[in-house]
């Protein structure tokens, strides 16, 4: 079901004689997936997620409905979205976490550096697929650094995190500020030590980043690309020059003698 369905609007816009809490946020949440859930988009939506999808099947539409409904819900705030947060990652349901994200993104005037740290400990409990990452990636945590929350060297703990998908949030994060940096190198330096890091996901993120980098500031990115030609993984340089002509990849191609 991809329309939000009339009970559940009627029920989230009923005066409730207490303002909500953690406990029933969860059950919301919990009640939401399980009256959309859709087998078939498990099936369908499992082919991007080949570590593993425990989900109920809710299409983004039906979820961006969901949350949006939600967040009208009388007493519902960060502090409440955070406490609730938890409960559900650890269950680790797909659409569960997703809803928690899609809150906490809502709710961004709200945002401190306690609501930073909270998130960065998220990644050892519940943040275990690239989709969640990118939803922090490119949709929260930009926030943090766009209203000064936080620098880019709050993130720097976080290149060496033992969680991939942290590593690669700071790429993907750090995509947003592509537009407002005037010099690459000092993003370049930063994201530097993931060149050799050894996770396929964070690769991904890496490349993608050097991409929008190169849309940007062509010279500066393939300066970097040429210094990490041949001894970055591949998968970053095919990513990373995806854009670009035939004519053009060639200068980025491993030269034989770094071949394995």
């Amino acid at each position: 079901m991809d329309s939000f369905p009339d009970i559940l609007i009627f029920e989230f816009v009923k005066p409730a004689p207490h303002r909500m809490n953690a406990r029933q946020l969860v059950s919301t949440i919990r009640a939401y997936c399980l009256q959309n859930a859709n087998e078939a988009n498990v099936i369908k939506y499992s082919y991007y997620f080949k570590s593993g999808y425990d989900a109920y099947g809710l299409s983004q539409p039906t979820m961006e409905a969901g949350a949006k409904e939600m967040l009208k819900l009388p007493g519902i705030n960060l502090d409440v979205v955070l406490k609730a947060a938890p409960r559900l990652m650890r269950i680790g349901k797909y659409e569960e976490i997703g809803f928690i994200l899609l809150l906490v993104r809502g709710l961004s005037r709200e945002y401190t550096r306690k609501t930073f740290d909270t998130i960065a400990g998220w990644y050892g409990i519940g943040i275990f697929n690239w989709a969640h990452a990118d939803t922090l990636g490119m949709g929260i945590l930009p926030l943090f650094l766009k209203n000064k929350i936080v620098t880019m060297d709050d993130f720097k703990d976080w290149l060496g995190s033992p969680y991939k998908f942290m590593r690669r949030s700071v790429p993907v994060t750090l995509i947003k500020s592509l537009k407002t940096h005037k010099d690459y190198s000092a993003l370049f330096g930063f994201l530097e030590p993931l060149m050799e890091d050894p996770e396929r996901e964070v690769h991904q993120g890496m490349g993608w980043f050097l991409r929008e980098a190169w849309k940007k500031d062509a010279p500066a990115t393939e300066t970097f690309l040429l210094k990490w030609k041949n001894t970055a993984p591949r998968l970053i340089i095919q990513y990373a020059t995806e854009k670009m002509t035939a004519e053009q990849k060639l200068k980025f191609k491993k030269e034989k003698n770094h071949a394995k």
